[in-house]
This record gives structure tokens, sequence and C-alpha cells, in this order.
């Protein structure tokens, strides 16, 4: 009787990892990183589970690059540093970009934290679960994402000087992964079910030349392109100055490789990029979407702008205005400027009051708009592949190959109509279309 009761104390006892995830994709990633060797060594691990048990060690994944993501974090590790208080879990543990950034302050001020990590913290991390970082897993995550399609950090840091970023005081320099690593990580990914590989970095286009030398991105596309199973590649986050054109060249050998490039150009008036520190110029970035859109004529351009720099004036703005009606992205994301402290824009004064950054970034959604309106209504009898995300209510939501999870348009199905399972692909024909979304029927 003895040994049964301790047999069930035991099970209640031991403890669970319960891993919250904020900010960007590449956030996600080394979340199911962390996880893939929590499992490795065999403790229980979830991931956002809104069944908090006592015996939870919680382990949050910050954002710091933005004032908005900082204080989602902070309200975060708040808010489970008073169920810790309470007896409601075990322990908080904190790590990622806000943990790397604040650190000595994180520690002052909230005291209830068990532990504060950095970004490149994951073996001492785990040691303080009771867990040993293992080699053999390289590669090896639980996916947070539906498992048919996943994030895929190929590179950590960046070497990028703009202003406004703090992403190398928290993710330092940047370090590429090797290609037969990479190659490696994907097959395993392939092998559980991975159908859609969306290549992240701070800039991917940087890629290879610290280990070899040169950028080298369209020579690991070509070996991510050969693994088994996946059926669809795309590119997120290219820099770009020093844009190497010959990825543009794989992406038109290779049908795997989506016809989507994502690239943030942050702004169009000289002034702004200059003192952005963006390496480039108006006509620079006009001439590089223009050959670009000449070398695959069938490309999704997606762009991300600031309004509300320092020194943005109306001139500035009305520029960037006009040349997003003129080059007509595809997609677009637009966010107001966030003063962060040491950055080298950190030293300019932030004179641009927030309603003004609000009501700018509000115009550039709304040209933006009526652009996907007139570009989705183009689609209008047109079929696609389309690939099954989830299901939500009584409709299937899905993406085209121009498309990115979370930020870009869906495709809706009735369910009542239309018969697919998540994860598979249908080919589709567009009957409707709307400003972000379009719909339609499964066609054979």
């Amino acid at each position: 009787m003895r040994t049964k009761q301790s047999t069930v104390a035991s099970t209640i006892s031991k403890p669970r990892v319960n891993v919250i995830t904020l900010g960007c994709s590449k956030n996600i990633h080394d979340s199911e990183v962390l996880m893939g060797q929590l499992k490795g060594n065999q403790i229980d691990v979830v991931h956002e589970s809104n069944n908090i048990q006592a015996n939870d060690i919680v382990v949050i994944n910050t954002c710091g690059f933005i004032d908005n993501a900082k204080q989602e974090s902070i309200d975060t590790i708040l808010q489970f540093s008073a169920l810790k208080d309470e007896g409601k879990v075990n322990k908080v543990i904190v790590t990622g970009c806000l943990s790397e950034r604040y650190k000595p302050e994180l520690e002052a001020e909230i005291s209830s934290v068990d532990a504060f990590f950095g970004t490149n913290d994951l073996p001492d991390l785990l040691t303080s679960i009771g867990a040993n970082y293992r080699h053999e897993l390289l590669g090896e995550r639980l996916l947070t994402t539906p498992s048919h399609y996943s994030y895929f950090k190929i590179a950590e840091g960046c070497n990028r000087p703009c202003s406004f970023c703090a992403i190398p005081l928290m993710r330092g320099k940047h370090v590429s992964k090797s290609i037969d690593d990479l190659v490696k990580e994907a097959k395993f990914l392939a092998s559980n079910g991975t159908k859609e590989l969306i290549l992240i970095a701070q800039d991917l286009t940087y890629y290879g030349l610290d280990i070899y030398g040169k950028r080298n991105l369209s020579d690991l596309l070509r070996h991510l392109s050969d693994v088994d199973g996946i059926d669809w590649i795309r590119l997120q986050y290219a820099y770009p100055s020093g844009f190497p054109m010959d990825i543009l060249d794989v992406m038109n050998e290779r049908s795997n490789i989506c016809n989507y490039l994502d690239m943030p150009l942050q702004h169009i008036s000289d002034n702004m990029l200059k003192s952005m520190r963006r390496g480039t110029t108006k006509q620079k970035q006009i001439d590089l979407v223009n050959q670009i859109r000449d070398k695959v004529p069938d490309i999704a351009l997606r762009t991300t702008l600031i309004c509300g720099y320092p020194g943005e004036t109306q001139q500035d703005f009305q520029e960037m205005l006009e040349w997003v009606e003129e080059s007509r992205f595809d997609r677009l994301g637009c966010f107001t400027y966030s003063h962060e402290e040491k950055t080298h824009a950190y030293d300019l004064v932030d004179d641009v009051p927030e309603e003004v950054k609000e009501q700018r970034v509000e115009e550039i959604m709304e040209v933006q708009q009526g652009i996907s309106y007139e570009i989705n209504q183009t689609k209008i009898g047109q079929t696609f592949k389309v690939m099954v995300d989830r299901v939500d209510g009584d409709f299937f939501i899905g993406r085209t190959a121009y498309d990115s999870p979370e930020v870009d348009n869906e495709v809706v199905l009735d369910a009542k109509t239309n018969y697919a399972r998540v994860g598979d692909f249908v080919n589709v024909l567009v009957d409707r279309a709307e400003d972000f979304d379009l719909y339609g029927s499964i066609v054979k």
C-alpha cells in the first residue's frame, strides 16, 4: 500500500512545463526548439495551456521589440507572477528578447520570477528545469503551428545598422546555420507531415556570408527544394540592400518555391532612408522592385512600412503614400514608429505626435485596402492551389501560394458544400472576392 501511495504522490507532483510564446515567428521557432528539448528529456510540456496547474513551471518567451510588445510581455509576466504568489503555479521563468534586453531592470522590479534568461541561454534554462541540452536533438522541434506548415529559422541575429531597430541588442550579430543542419531539420519536419517551410531570419539575404564567405541563400533553397515532402517554400524578411538576385533564378527554376517575397522597405523618402541608415535610396528601391517583378512577373510582393519616424514631415509621408499607390504591393503592413532605448534613432527627437503617426498609418492602410480589393477582383474566375489551414465554424480557411499565415489574405470555403481536410491541398475556383479574402469552391 505504501508503494502505491508513493507512486501516486510522485505522479501528482511531477512538474509540467507550460510554455507561453509572445512576439514574432522567430519566438515561435525558439519555443518549439525548447519544447523539443524538454520532450527529449522526458519532461511533460504543453504550449499555452489554459488548464493552469499548481505544479506548472511556466516559461514565458517574451518580445522586446516595440512598446506594445514590451507591455504585453510585462503584463504576462505579472499575470503569472500573481498566480505563483497565490500558489496556483509552481515556478515562473522568463526568457526571450525582453529578458535579454532588460534583465537587470526586470530582476529588480519583479521578484516573484524564479529566473531570467536571454535569447542564447537555452542550455542554462534547461538546466534550471532539471533538463540537459541534447545536441542529438538538433533540428527536432515540437510544432505549435498546424503540422502542415512550419516557421524555419535559417539564421540568428543581424548585422544591419538600422537606426530604429533594437534586434541586434537582443539577438546579437548574424549567425547562419549550415546547409547540412538545415536540410536535416527540413527532412525531420517533412517526415512529421510538414508541407510548407516558411523561411525566417532577421535578414534572409545575408545568409551564408559568415560561414561560406558569400550570400548563399540560392544554394540553400536548392537543397531545401530537393527534400521529399516539401511542397511550398516561402521567403520572409528579405533586406533590400545587397539583395541577391540569384534567388529569383531559383524561384523560377523550382516549382515548390513560392512566388512570394516579404521585403520590408520601411520608407521611400531619401531623407528618411538616410536617417534610418538603410543603406539605400528611393530610386534604388524603386529599381529593385521593378527588377524583381521583371524577373518573376507572377510574384506576390509584401512589404512593411514605418510612419512617424523622427523628423518625418508631411511631405515625407505624402511621398510614401503616393509611392504606395504607384507600387501596388500585393501585401503591405504599416506600423507607428517606436522610440527604443540604445538604438541610434533614440538620440533623435521623437517629434511626430502619436495621433499623427496613427493617422498616417490609417491613410496608408486605406490606400492598400483599395489596392488589395482591386487585385483580388482580377482573381475571380481563376483557379488556385490552396492549402487548407483550419476549420472556422462552417467554413474551411486556406491560403494560396501568394499568402503567408496570420498576415496575408485567406481563402474561404463553405464546409456545407465543400469537403477538405486540414493540411490538404485543394484546387479552388474563385467566385467572389473582398478586400482581403477570396471565396470559392473546390474543383477537381
